[in-house]
């Protein structure tokens, strides 16, 4: 009977071992054949790492080779969350350094993730306060952020990135696909407490390519000191200068007010990013009448010393009354331009007839974008002589009923310039890989012939008048004789009435006269109190000529060029 009971016991036993491995190996088989796949791509998620490799972004150079722009190498912090046993403790000492919301940390470290991104681009002694630490879960990951040394110079033209290095304004952005590069990847080996052990598998970033400007940093340093100090001084709601090489086109210096950093464009709304210089359009006042004249003198209409009555200050064209801003009886064709007489270029104009205005405006450039690559250029207007009015014979050739953009005033008095062609502006001088060798280089493209080269040195005589002896004698330099225009024009209202306290001024020109280095227009918007564009935009004009003339002289010359230090930016 014991026997027997011991028996069964036994084979119970037997049995029992024999359905558990039964089980066991069902499991076993069904974990082989039916779930092997899903559970290798656990433990590879686990144990394999896959980490973006950022390539570096390509740096912006000044002509000169002077860096405006480039990437330097930073930490960005990361957390294995499930990996974090102390979540409280850990949010906490985290908060204290980079400062962040607790709500933001918790909402990042409550996750059951493997890996999710804390703080990217931190500065280094933050990352080192961390490292310190040793907090469990809590990593880093090399990436590299971008530094704009000189701080708001040139920066409505080079723009700035976001935090993934991608291009948001300006030249970073229009050309991001040349910059960015392409990214790489490498496969981490970790064990079960997510510590990295090895690197198994990597393909190398390709960087990006970089860019050389045509601005030139001395030139772009000395335009936005000297509009700093106007657009202060006469506290204008906006401003603007371009300096041009007229020969060649090439964009020397390119400025706007207001301003901002790119190193912390957050910090800036979006009147102070906007490149007032290409996106803006207003109407140009008396600057717009080196059309009018050359069109006179190109078509043999006018000589320069043809007189013209300005009917002491009041002229009636249509039913409209023409006023000029001081009253003038019989001046000559070069003096009207010189004294800026509304009523001698209108008489002008009707000898000429509207056709002809319109011909010599679009030829200039006006009505057309430039074709510059930069984002955010507009195209202005020029209406057909088929939609002008009764008084736009009076409104057009002074420039009002024309909407242009400084560029395009930058185009046109560089026609003046270099013997009556319009160049094309352009601001990229080439593209380059970081070894230094060119991939794509950009050269001067001439678009037409506007006026003969006769024409545009009377032309050039004419705006050394203006300079010499009208309304721009605050533009005179001493060191050599300047050619150029002032203009000031009332701005529109909402109700479609010009303003009576609102007004752009403005002057162009070129320097020096004889032989021209730079062409220069500078734009006030709303200065005051005083507003004309001879006594408010002309000494800008004075200032970067006198500067900017002496340093071109001096590299032609063969000696070193100036280099931007602190002590002159103060």
């Amino acid at each position: 009977m014991h026997i027997s009971i011991s028996h069964r016991r036994l084979r119970a036993t037997i049995l029992f071992f024999f359905l558990l491995f039964t089980l066991c190996l069902s499991r076993l088989a069904y974990i082989q054949f039916f779930k092997s796949r899903y559970l290798s791509a656990i433990a590879n998620q686990q144990h394999n790492l896959l980490i973006e490799l950022e390539p570096l972004r390509g740096a912006f150079y000044d002509r000169n080779l002077k860096p405006q722009a480039f990437n330097l190498p930073c930490d960005s912090l990361y957390a294995s969350a499930r990996n974090i046993k102390d979540k409280e403790t850990t949010i906490k000492k985290i908060k204290e350094i980079v400062g962040l919301d607790y709500a933001y940390l918790k909402s990042r470290l409550y996750r059951d993730k493997a890996f999710v991104w804390i703080a990217r681009k931190l500065p280094f002694d933050q990352v080192e306060k961390i490292k310190k630490l040793k907090l469990d879960g809590i990593g880093f990951v090399r990436e590299s952020r971008r530094c704009y040394p000189n701080k708001s110079l040139a920066v409505h033209e080079i723009g700035f990135v976001g935090i993934d290095n991608t291009g948001l304004e300006g030249l970073e952005m229009f050309y991001d696909s040349y910059l960015k590069g392409t990214s790489g990847w490498a496969q981490v080996l970790r064990d079960a407490r997510q510590n990295q052990l090895l690197w198994k598998d990597m393909l190398m970033p390709k960087n990006g390519q970089e860019i050389v400007l045509t601005i030139d940093e001395f030139i772009q340093f000395v335009t936005e000191r000297e509009l700093d100090i106007a657009y202060r001084k006469f506290r204008a709601k906006g401003a603007s200068v371009i300096v041009m090489d007229p020969k060649t086109g090439e964009i020397l210096a390119m400025a706007n007010r207001p301003t901002y950093d790119p190193n912390s464009p957050q910090n800036a709304n979006l009147d102070a990013r906007r490149n007032r210089a290409v996106a803006d359009m207003f109407e140009p006042g008396s600057v717009f009448k080196i059309v009018t004249a050359s069109a006179a003198l190109e078509e043999g209409t006018f000589k320069e010393s043809d007189r013209f009555f300005c009917e002491n200050g009041s002229y009636k064209v249509a039913n409209h009354i023409l006023h000029d801003h001081q009253p003038h009886g019989w001046l000559t064709f070069s003096h009207v331009i010189a004294e800026s007489s509304n009523i001698g270029t209108t008489k002008i104009a009707q000898g000429l007839g509207a056709d002809i205005i319109y011909k010599y405006a679009a030829a200039f450039g006006f009505g057309k974008s430039t074709g510059i690559y930069m984002p955010g250029e507009i195209s202005g207007v020029l209406k057909a002589p088929k939609t002008w009015s009764k008084t736009s014979i009076g409104a057009v050739p002074i420039g009002h009923e024309v909407g242009v953009t400084a560029l395009q005033l930058a185009c046109a008095i560089s026609v003046i310039a270099n013997g009556g062609v319009l160049m094309k502006p352009f601001i990229v001088k080439s593209i380059r890989y970081d070894s230094g060798e060119v991939i794509d280089e950009y050269k001067p493209q001439e678009v037409r012939r506007v006026i003969s080269p006769a024409t545009a040195r009377r032309m050039k005589d004419i705006l050394v008048l203006a300079t010499e002896e009208g309304t721009g004698k605050l533009a005179r330099v001493s060191d050599f004789k300047v050619a150029g225009k002032t203009g000031t024009a009332q701005k529109i209202e909402p109700n479609g009435t010009y303003s009576h306290s609102k007004y752009i001024a403005s002057f162009i020109g070129f320097a020096p006269a004889d032989d021209p280095l730079i062409a220069v227009v500078v734009t006030l918007d709303e200065p005051r109190p005083y507003y004309f564009g001879g006594v408010v935009a002309a000494p800008v004009f004075k200032r970067i000529s006198q500067d900017v003339v002496n340093y071109l002289k001096l590299q032609r010359d063969g000696h070193e060029t100036f280099s931007i230090t602190e002590k002159n930016r103060q």
